[in-house]
C-alpha cells in the first residue's frame, strides 16, 4: 500500500512539473558580445540569472571570434537557451540597401556563424526601413521579403527565427517603416515587439503607467489574431525610464510592473533590454516579488 502510495506521489509530482513546465514564460535578458566575451561577467550573469528562473540569454552577433564562442560554451554548459540577435539595417534601411542581396549575404554569414556555434533561435532586430521613409504599405512588403529570405535558409536547418518589432505597431501598421505584424505573421516563429514605456506618446502618461502601456499594447497585438497568434509572443521590457530617472525603489516597482502586465496579457515571455548589460536591479526585482 505504502508502494502504490510512494508511487501516485512521485507521477503526481511528475505530472505537475511537466504542466509547470510546458506553461512556464520565457524569460531571458540582452546580451552585448562584449560582455559575452567577458568570462568573468558571463559567468556572474549566469549564476545569479539561474537563480530567479532566466533561462535565455539574447546574445548579440557582430562578428566570430574564438572567446564568443569559447563562452557560449558556458552558456550551455548551464542550460541556457542561446538566441543570436543579428541587427539587420542599423538605423533602418535605405531602399537601396533593403533590396541589396550581397548585403543580406553579408548579414546572413553572421547568422550562420551564430549556428555553427550553437544559436537555439535566431532574433534579427533593425529589420525596417528608417524613419525618413515615406509612408506607403509596399514598405512592410519589402521587409516581410527581407524576412522570408532569411525564414527558408533558417527553416532548411530547424532553426527558429524571431524579429523586433516597434511596439507601435502593436496597434497596426507602421508605414513608414514597414512593420505590419499580421503580413509578418505566417514568417516568424517569435515575435517581440519593443514595448517600453519610454518610447511612446505623451512620455510622462506612459511613464508613470507601465503596466498598462504594456499590457495594452500586448493585448492589441493578440487582438488582431483574435486572441490566437501564430507565433509565440515574447515581447522586450525596459529596466529604466532614460527620459525621467527614477528612485531605486521606484524603479523596481517599474520594472515589476511590466513583468505583471506580460504576465496578464497572455504572452509567451519576455526579454529585459539593459544596453549595458546591467542586471541586478532585475534579479532583486524577480527574488523579492512572485514571478510566474
Amino acid at each position: 500500500m505504502r508502494k502504490r502510495f510512494t508511487s501516485m506521489a512521485l507521477l503526481v509530482g511528475l505530472l505537475i512539473f511537466l504542466v509547470s513546465s510546458v506553461n512556464a514564460l520565457t524569460k531571458g535578458i540582452y546580451i552585448t558580445q562584449s560582455t559575452l566575451e567577458n568570462t568573468k561577467l558571463i559567468t556572474y550573469l549566469i549564476e545569479n540569472a539561474k537563480k530567479v528562473g532566466i533561462t535565455t540569454f539574447v546574445v548579440d552577433m557582430d562578428k566570430p571570434s574564438k572567446r564568443y564562442q569559447q563562452n557560449i560554451a558556458l552558456l550551455k554548459q548551464n542550460n541556457i537557451i542561446y538566441v543570436a540577435r543579428v541587427v539587420v539595417f542599423p538605423g533602418g534601411a535605405t531602399p537601396d540597401l533593403m533590396h541589396s542581396m550581397s548585403y543580406r549575404e553579408k548579414k546572413y554569414a553572421l547568422v550562420q556563424t551564430a549556428v555553427n556555434y550553437g544559436a537555439n533561435q535566431i532574433q534579427l532586430d533593425y529589420i525596417r526601413y528608417n524613419t525618413k521613409q515615406p509612408p506607403s504599405s509596399h514598405n512592410a512588403e519589402d521587409v516581410l521579403a527581407v524576412i522570408q529570405w532569411f525564414k527558408d535558409k533558417l527553416a532548411a536547418q530547424n532553426i527558429p527565427l524571431q524579429i523586433d518589432v516597434f511596439g507601435i505597431a502593436s496597434f497596426g501598421e507602421s508605414r513608414y517603416i514597414g512593420h505590419n505584424i499580421p503580413l509578418f505573421a505566417k514568417t516568424v516563429d517569435v515575435l517581440c515587439p519593443m514595448v517600453y514605456p519610454s518610447h511612446y506618446e505623451p512620455f510622462r502618461e506612459h511613464a508613470v503607467t507601465p503596466y498598462e502601456t504594456v499590457l495594452t499594447s500586448l493585448k492589441h497585438v493578440r487582438k488582431q489574431f483574435n486572441n490566437n497568434t501564430p507565433f509565440k509572443l515574447n515581447p522586450y521590457i525596459e529596466l529604466s525610464n532614460y527620459r525621467y530617472p527614477l528612485s531605486h525603489e521606484k524603479k523596481m516597482k517599474y520594472i515589476y510592473a511590466q513583468i505583471q502586465a506580460v504576465q496578464d496579457s497572455g504572452a509567451d515571455g519576455w526579454y529585459a533590454w539593459s544596453p549595458h548589460n546591467y542586471y541586478d536591479l532585475l534579479f532583486k526585482v524577480m527574488a523579492a516579488y512572485p514571478v510566474k
